[in-house]
């Protein structure tokens, strides 16, 4: 054979053999990772950058924002005959048959809203992640809908809120969540009262189907009857044009969502994980109770935390008031103090917090609340490299105070020599968070000659040279002579 002619034979070989390899990393790309079953979808896997996110924040912004009367759940109260909300509503805005929830609609008008003022307070305060709720119970989608006129594109501020936010959270490097609670609008409202407005069919978009009275329960109660396949598969239809639409990459839901056929949960959950492999990227799911199969998400509790460090990544949602998690005309907003200190807490345990912040009607973050934002930030800022990217140490920590039921005492203790101290690491260093600032020697039980040999430490934000000494018993370090900062302290450790 001509040398020529076999050299070229050759080349053809080569890129015919990288042709079809091409075409078979193509193929496998195209061919969805997951299917629609527990088996596939538990072989999923939390994404790195997701356990090094450990502080985010939504918030509670809707029609029910208007009255800003209670919480939330006005929506539901107001039609509950002999309630407190209901008598509030009748007195100040009339009878449910002409005055229902639908009028707040036109009254919500979120003239202030600025996306981007918003998004740059959530980078001033220190979040890695940030979103809306998408739509909550209340039925009323906060995205351009094109599968309902009820949507704040088209009513009420004529503002695609999702998509603004999306922008604005994106363009400073966030991740962006949405959250989705649409499973609680069915028998949300009294849609068999034909004393309400909530019966007249024109507006089953936004009240949802015709339920017999007494089918509404709490999420701990079995539903009778259960959704038929028409509202299944309207909950599915609005969650898949809300993923792809504004591709979120965490999607949280509420609890209650095992009332929507299983088949539905799982198929949503392997089009979305297949849909962010097709974009080259990993998406993350939350759930609470058993809702989803354990492993094919992660884990969310509500305004609680574990109570030992666990060995799988979990998050817990938290509202910035002790009592709502909307606007109301009488807030009782916990410390920055109590949010620090909780969110040390949950991070030494594995976990993350997603504080949920209460916008008015107007679209204006309140005061109080952008201080306590501000303030958290200012912390994170100094002791950041203790909360981010950081993973549980052996034990989470040490202290007199017990947690019970998932609650810190909001006040501080008053035994100098016995503090609460939370541990996190990264690579070879360990972090001590006191979370009281210390004017005797502090005793660390689990840091004795016994274990590691300490190589350094010093107090984040001091320049002050720190004198310590291990012991056979502890680790003890003598008390710094100026105090910084007004929440938790941070020691670095270097071993």
């Amino acid at each position: 054979m001509n040398k020529s002619i076999f050299i070229k034979s050759i080349i053809f070989l080569l890129l015919l053999s990288c042709s079809s390899k091409k075409g078979s990393k193509a193929k496998e790309l195209s061919t969805p990772k997951y299917t629609a079953d527990w088996e596939s979808l538990q072989k999923y896997e939390v994404p790195e950058w997701y356990k090094d996110l450990k502080f985010g924040i939504y918030f509670h912004w809707g029609p029910y924002s208007v009255p800003a009367y209670k919480n939330e759940w006005y929506s539901i109260w107001m039609y509950k005959e002999g309630h407190d909300i209901n008598k509030y509503h009748k007195e100040t805005y009339g009878n449910l048959d002409t005055f229902g929830y639908k009028d707040f609609i036109p009254m919500f008008k979120a003239e202030k809203f600025d996306a981007d003022v918003w998004a740059d307070l959530f980078v001033k305060a220190g979040a890695q992640f940030a979103g809306p709720i998408a739509e909550h119970a209340d039925g009323f989608a906060m995205w351009d809908s094109d599968l309902t006129e009820w949507d704040a594109k088209d009513m009420g501020p004529k503002i695609d809120v999702v998509g603004e936010m999306e922008k604005a959270i994106k363009a400073r490097g966030l991740k962006f969540i949405t959250t989705y609670h649409r499973h609680w609008l069915y028998s949300w409202y009294p849609t068999w009262d034909e004393n309400t407005d909530a019966s007249n069919p024109l507006y089953e978009g936004l009240y949802g189907p015709k339920v017999p009275e007494g089918t509404f329960v709490m999420a701990n109660k079995p539903t009778n009857p259960l959704p038929d396949d028409k509202f299944n598969q309207e909950w599915l239809d609005r969650l898949t044009e809300l993923t792809t639409k504004y591709d979120p990459d965490i999607v949280w839901f509420d609890n209650k969502m095992d009332i929507i056929g299983e088949d539905y949960r799982k198929q949503f959950l392997a089009n979305f994980y297949n849909q962010g492999l097709a974009k080259g990227k990993d998406v993350v799911v939350t759930y609470k109770f058993t809702d989803l199969a354990i492993g094919s998400a992660v884990l969310d509790l509500e305004r609680s935390r574990m109570s030992e460090k666990k060995d799988f990544t979990w998050l817990t949602d938290d509202s910035i008031d002790w009592n709502a998690w909307s606007n109301i005309q009488n807030p009782a907003y916990k410390s920055t103090n109590r949010l620090i200190d909780f969110l040390v807490d949950v991070v030494s345990k594995n976990g993350a917090v997603l504080l949920n912040i209460t916008p008015t009607a107007e679209g204006v973050i309140p005061e109080e609340v952008e201080k306590r934002l501000l303030q958290m930030g200012e912390w994170l800022t100094v002791n950041g490299e203790a909360i981010y990217g950081t993973r549980p140490w052996k034990i989470y920590g040490e202290g007199p105070a017990e947690v019970i039921e998932g609650h810190l005492s909001e006040h501080k203790n008053k035994d100098n020599t016995a503090k609460d101290i939370r541990f996190t690491t990264k690579g070879e260093t360990l972090y001590a968070t006191v979370l009281d600032w210390s004017t005797e020697p502090i005793h660390i039980k689990s840091l004795s000659n016994k274990d590691q040999t300490i190589k350094s430490i010093e107090l984040l934000g001091s320049d002050e040279t720190i004198i310590w000494e291990q012991t056979s018993s502890a680790l003890i370090m003598q008390p710094s002579k100026v105090k910084i900062g007004d929440y938790a302290f941070v020691y670095k450790i270097n071993f």
